[in-house]
């Protein structure tokens, strides 16, 4: 995931770049992500099953949701695609291969 700022001509790595992979430096097929209000980036981690969170500068993000492989039941995801939050905070995920979306509270 890369940030380009207004006017740059070199984008940032934000999250991820290792190469695919499933270890906390890496994602693998991101389909969607949203940035908290403390600029915290949230990315979908489809083929993980699981939403990452990045702090600004971070090298190795964390799992916030999911990341037990892929299934159904309401602590995994399969192949989440969309991400926001609503005004309290709380996390919706599209889980796509699942066809359901999950509400998740988070603790910033």
């Amino acid at each position: 995931v890369m940030k380009w700022t207004k006017d740059a001509k070199e984008g940032i790595v934000v999250a991820g770049g290792n190469d695919e992979g499933r270890n906390l430096s890496q994602v693998s097929s991101p389909q969607g992500l949203v940035v908290d209000d403390f600029g915290q980036i949230y990315v979908a981690d489809c083929n993980n099953h699981r939403v990452m969170r990045w702090h600004d500068r971070e090298e190795e993000g964390e799992i916030v949701v999911g990341g037990n492989s892929g299934g159904n039941q309401s602590n995994q995801l399969h192949c989440p695609m969309g991400l926001s939050f609503d005004d309290e905070g709380n996390l919706y995920v599209a889980d796509f291969l699942n066809s359901r979306i999950q509400k998740f509270e988070l603790i910033l």
